[in-house]
């Protein structure tokens, strides 16, 4: 079937106004935040559950490939149709269903942001607690696809830890359900488990519904400042070993420190070579002391400058320069190749070292900050001029020699971008021989004629 046939038969089916072959969104279709782009011959807009059924159903029985999409923000290439046919957007399909604190779950379509779901839940007085550093433009059903995490994962989880149930239409287009609104359900296999994180490769999810917690009435933060990294990541595990849990340790090196110099202001940050945030949650009156405890803490471990933030607004304010980071970096001109990598966090400090070592025999500049609480460093290759193929032969030689490191340090090369086109080189390695052939027998067994996102890291 040509590609005219087929969006003629799909707009028969589920209308003309969701199927399109216009050479511009086509375009705007073809990729996500990396490098690589393919163009797709037909973009549908699916509105329901329907809509994605009626579109699986004839793209299976004619063998056609189909690539979800949801808001284009992954940093992987997951959504880049390298087959092409059918892009299927869920942007349209973005209805809070349901928010229920009685129960403690809200139920979403995937088209939702994460960022108004989490404003939604607050105005009631609950919390959805994931929140990726790109949560203004992300979609729930992305962070689903991606188990998505971000700076609260050490006291709150990833995405998973918040999936109860899931509507998801499978490759023969017929629709599963798993899960629901209860907080414990261990009827079967754990499907919600097997869906999270599977990158549009095993169903397509249309619905959602999502563990809320009650909003902390509190929170508080630190922002201090190091002479140099190895103290900042002593200071992550000593302040763990005291007792507390903060909501967030977030860790910064000087590379990317002078990044944000120079974007932001040299006054935005006193001198030193590393930045620690610390923030901590719960009621006002625990966080009041914790917030003491920790700053008598820092001064002890060797911080130069210690900020506090004791309100809403201050904290809002820290982490506006937090997120600022990764635009610091874009703006040197240099190709961030963005690697998330997970490393025990007792291996905070060689970590680092081994960045320097590898910057300092590669000549590529290598900027290292993220979630220390959790070991998760996003490790960032910066490369001048990464269009000349020879540049990029050296960039992903040099990425070979970390990710080799960060797997003989009991690592993981990713652990919330999810692995798409651009890990695809390591997976092998990454998974081991019998989890990688696990993972093709539950691929072949739910998706048999490989339609779902083919090209990827399976392939």
């Amino acid at each position: 079937m040509n590609s005219q046939d087929l969006a003629a038969t799909l707009a028969t089916l589920i209308g003309e106004d969701k199927v399109t072959t216009s050479g511009e969104i086509l375009a705007h279709n073809s990729g996500d935040k990396w490098s690589a782009s393919h163009l797709p011959d037909i973009v549908v807009f699916a509105e329901s559950t329907a809509d994605v059924s009626a579109v699986l159903t004839i793209a299976n029985e004619n063998q056609i490939p189909v690539t979800t999409r949801g808001a284009g923000f992954g940093y992987v290439g997951g959504a880049v149709p390298v087959h092409g046919g059918i892009v299927l957007s869920t942007a349209r399909m973005n209805k809070i269903l349901g928010i229920h604190p009685e129960d403690g779950v809200a139920i979403v379509q995937p088209g939702v942001i994460t960022g108004d779901l989490q404003a939604t839940a607050h105005a009631v007085g609950w919390e959805y607690p994931p929140d990726p550093a790109s949560l203004k433009d992300c979609s729930i059903g992305g962070n689903i696809a991606t188990n998505a995490g971000g700076p609260r994962c050490l006291k709150y989880g990833v995405t998973r830890s918040y999936v109860l149930g899931l509507e998801v239409v499978l490759a023969s287009g017929e629709i599963l359900r798993t899960g629901g609104r209860l907080h414990k359900n261990k009827t079967g296999f754990d499907l919600i488990g097997i869906f999270t994180g599977s990158e549009g490769m095993l169903g397509v999810v249309t619905e959602a519904t999502l563990r809320l917690i009650p909003k902390p009435a509190s929170r508080a933060m630190l922002a201090a400042i190091f002479p140099e990294f190895e103290m900042a990541a002593g200071a992550v595990q000593a302040i763990l070993n005291a007792g507390h849990l903060p909501s967030a340790l977030e860790i910064t090196d000087t590379f990317t420190l002078a990044a944000a110099r120079k974007k932001l202001g040299a006054e935005t940050f006193p001198p030193g070579d590393a930045h620690l945030i610390v923030e901590i949650d719960g009621r006002p009156a625990a966080t009041l002391a914790e917030i003491e405890e920790l700053h008598h803490l820092l001064t002890e471990l060797g911080a130069t400058f210690i900020e506090r933030a004791p309100d809403e607004a201050s904290c809002e304010r820290i982490w506006k320069l937090r997120r600022e980071f990764s635009f610091s970096l874009r703006d040197t001109g240099l190709t961030k190749l963005n690697e998330d990598i997970v490393v025990p966090r007792s291996k905070l400090v060689e970590l680092v070292t081994f960045a320097r070592k590898l910057e300092k025999d590669t000549g590529i500049p290598i900027a290292c900050f993220g979630h220390a609480g959790d070991g998760n460093i996003h490790t960032n290759l910066m490369v001048r001029d990464y269009e000349n193929p020879a540049i990029r032969a050296h960039a992903d030689a040099a990425l070979d020699l970390l990710f080799t490191w960060v797997l003989a340090n009991h690592g993981a090369i990713t652990g919330e971008h999810g692995v798409g086109l651009a890990k695809k080189p390591w997976i092998r390695q990454a998974l081991g021989k019998v989890s990688f052939a696990t993972h093709r027998a539950l691929k072949d067994a739910l998706d048999p004629n490989g339609i779902l996102n083919p090209g990827k890291f399976l392939d």
